[in-house]
C-alpha cells in the first residue's frame, strides 16, 4: 500500500486513447509507458478504482488497472497466438470436465450443475466436449479446440488478455466463455468452479471469516475481468449506458 498523492482523477483523450490524469500528473505503467486505454467507459471505470482510493492505494483491490497494465506492458512478451493457444490449453485441465465418483452426492451434484453449462457450450460452439472421472481427463477433440481457437480470434489483444485472466481465476474455460457470452451470472460462474469447496462447506461447516474472504475476492476478480473483457471488444453502447449509468 502506499499513500494517496492525489486530490482529484480525470481523464483526458489523446492521440493513443484515453488517458487517466492524478491531478495534473499522467498515470504511468509498472514500465512507465503512458497509460492509455482504447475507450472511454474502460477509462471511466480505472479512473472510479483510483478516485476509490481512501487515505491509502490499495493496489491489490484494483483489478482493471492491473489488467490494462498487463495489456500495455506485456510482462510475458506474448502474441495473440499464444495469447489464444495458452487459453485453449485450458480445456485439458477445464475443472467441469473432471468428475468424481464418490461421494455419490458429489457425484450427483457434479452431474445437476455441470451438465447444463456443457451442455450449453456444446451447443452454442457446434462442439463435442464431453467429461470424465478418469484422472486424465476427458478426450477433448482437436476439431473442438480449433473451434475455440477460431472464435477467440475473433477478439482483440486487450479482451483476449481479460479473457484469460477470467480463466485462470476460474480454472475453466467453459465457465469462462458462459459468463462472457453472458449466460451465467458472476456468482454463479464463481459458485460452479468452487462447487466441491461448497460442498464440503456445507458439509463440514464454513471456517469464519476465510472461505467469506476467498469467496468475495473471487466473485471481485471475476467480476472485473469479465468487465474488462466486455469495455475492451463492445461497441459504443456499452459507453453510453455506463456514462448514462
Amino acid at each position: 500500500e502506499r499513500k494517496r498523492f492525489y486530490q482529484n482523477v480525470s481523464i483526458s483523450q489523446g492521440e493513443g486513447g484515453f488517458e487517466i490524469n492524478l491531478d495534473h500528473r499522467k498515470l504511468k505503467t509498472p514500465q512507465a509507458r503512458l497509460f492509455t486505454v482504447p475507450s472511454e467507459a474502460l477509462a471511466i471505470a480505472v479512473a472510479t478504482e483510483w478516485d476509490s482510493q481512501k487515505d491509502t492505494i490499495k493496489f491489490y483491490t484494483m483489478h482493471l488497472t492491473t489488467l490494462c497494465n498487463t495489456a500495455l506492458d506485456n510482462p510475458t512478451q506474448r502474441n495473440k497466438t499464444q495469447l489464444i493457444r495458452a487459453a485453449v490449453k485450458f480445456l485439458e485441465t477445464d475443472t467441469v470436465c473432471y468428475r468424481v465418483e464418490e461421494p455419490p452426492a458429489l457425484a450427483e451434484l457434479q452431474k445437476n450443475e455441470w451438465d447444463p453449462v456443457v451442455a450449453w457450450a456444446e451447443k452454442r460452439y457446434n462442439v463435442t466436449i464431453g467429461s470424465s472421472t478418469s484422472i486424465l481427463g476427458p478426450n477433448i477433440p482437436a476439431s473442438t479446440k480449433e473451434t475455440f481457437v477460431s472464435h477467440l480470434a475473433s477478439y482483440n489483444m486487450w479482451a483476449l488478455q481479460g479473457i484469460e485472466f477470467v480463466i485462470t481465476q476460474l480454472k475453466s474455460l467453459i465457465l469462462s466463455m458462459s459468463l462472457i457470452d453472458r449466460h451465467i451470472t458472476v456468482e454463479k460462474a464463481v459458485l460452479l468452479s468452487r462447487l466441491e469447496e461448497e460442498y464440503q462447506i456445507r458439509r463440514w461447516g464454513n471456517v469464519e471469516w476465510a472461505h467469506d474472504y476467498d469467496l468475495c475476492e473471487l466473485r471481485a476478480r471475476t467480476a472485473a475481468g469479465t468487465l474488462f473483457v466486455h469495455l475492451c471488444s463492445e461497441s459504443s453502447t456499452v459507453k453510453h449506458k455506463l456514462l448514462q449509468d
